[in-house]
């Protein structure tokens, strides 16, 4: 059974950090490539950023380019997303995500985490 459990949201104030983890457990990890997807309040589920499976491949959306860094520890089975320079419109749900293909599609995710709240206060 596939578990991703993400955990490090919480309430900051504008132009604050956070780093999320998500913690990953029946699959091979270093298998799959890994993203982050997010859910503000009436909108849709948005891509954030994806990390290919060795790491060395990083895609961003554009409204989070320079501010968000993905990054993985394969031997821990967790990815990670380093939020600085937070703004009010980055507030949302933050999913991790086990990608089927690597692209930017919900519709290609395998797995989702069950999502961890981030309030960004202005």
């Amino acid at each position: 059974q596939v578990q991703l459990v993400e955990s490090g949201g919480g309430l900051v104030q504008t132009g604050g950090s956070l780093r999320l983890s998500c913690a990953a457990s029946g699959l091979t990890f270093s298998s799959y490539a890994m993203g982050w997807f997010r859910q503000a309040p009436g909108k849709e589920r948005e891509f954030v950023t994806r990390i290919s499976v060795s790491g060395t491949t990083k895609v961003s959306g554009e409204s989070v380019k320079g501010r968000f860094t993905i990054s993985r520890d394969n031997a821990k089975n967790t990815v990670y997303l380093q939020m600085t320079s937070l703004k009010p419109e980055d507030t949302g749900v933050y999913y991790c995500a086990v990608l089927r293909l690597f692209n930017s599609r919900s519709e290609d995710v395998r797995y989702w985490g069950q999502g961890t709240r981030v309030t960004v206060s202005s």
